[in-house]
């Protein structure tokens, strides 16, 4: 129950973050939204049937987030390139027309940006630490079914 609880607590502080802070998030920030929201499904399947696969989908669920959360940190970091519907691309060697068609398609939110750190960690490296504990919890309660 406390992993689902822990995802109920990522999604409330993404909206927060959202509704109340101001950031609106990319596309990939909603990316690692879903997992969290069917932990919490999981998780309230889990209260009624306590089988191992169930623990398992919960633990793949906060696997896939963090995962998620990985990739899209190191996008953020440069590490790797994003996808291109919300990641800049090179603009060398473009006209000045197909400069502005590019910007105009542009994403509202850019998935390569970091809006929001904490001591060195974006929000998308926090979900991505916070998971994994969150899994950790996930396979403890594996261990013990």
């Amino acid at each position: 129950m406390a992993a689902g609880l822990g995802s109920a607590a990522v999604l409330i502080a993404a909206l927060g973050f959202q509704y109340i802070g101001g950031l609106a998030p990319c596309k990939m920030c909603l990316w690692q939204r879903y997992p969290h929201v069917a932990a919490v499904f999981v998780a309230a399947l889990f209260f009624v049937f306590q089988y191992r696969s169930v623990a398992a989908l919960g633990a793949a669920a906060s696997l896939a987030t963090a995962g998620i959360g990985f990739y899209h940190a190191g996008v953020e970091l440069n590490w790797w390139e994003g996808p291109n519907s919300c990641t800049s691309g090179a603009i060398g060697g473009m006209s000045t027309e197909d400069l502005i068609n590019q910007i105009m398609a542009a994403p509202m939110v850019r998935c390569d940006e970091i809006p929001w750190a904490l001591w060195g960690l974006s929000m998308a490296g926090w979900n991505a630490l916070l998971s994994l504990a969150l899994a950790g919890l996930w396979m403890m309660a594996l261990r013990r079914l």
